[in-house]
């Protein structure tokens, strides 16, 4: 899609009975995300997706936390190590899934 066409696109992720004022500016605001992500190179889009990882994961650290107060902190990195390779679990079964 060339950065014309996308100016004049709504964004997926919106219902289109859903009205607010806002919506001019969300629009806009996506369109200028989407626009700058492409014109990433590879290595930065690859450094951007590690420190999502990293963010995610202090996130998801501070709710294993808040759920299990009574964890050390070596015992919530545990946990979070368990629900990551849990992750990878699943997705590999959904890949093998839908190859058959």
């Amino acid at each position: 899609m060339r950065e014309e066409e996308l100016k004049e696109t709504s964004p997926p992720y919106r219902a289109q009975e859903w009205k607010s004022e806002f919506q001019p500016l969300i629009d806009e605001l996506y369109r200028e995300e989407v626009l700058e992500a492409r014109r990433m190179s590879p290595e930065d889009k690859f450094l951007l997706g590690e420190e999502l990882f990293e963010y995610a994961c202090s996130i998801t650290l501070a709710g294993i936390r808040n759920q299990n107060p009574e964890f050390s902190e070596e015992e919530c990195e545990q946990e979070l190590e368990r629900r990551l390779e849990l992750g990878e679990r699943m997705d590999k079964l959904e890949r093998s899934s839908r190859r058959k």
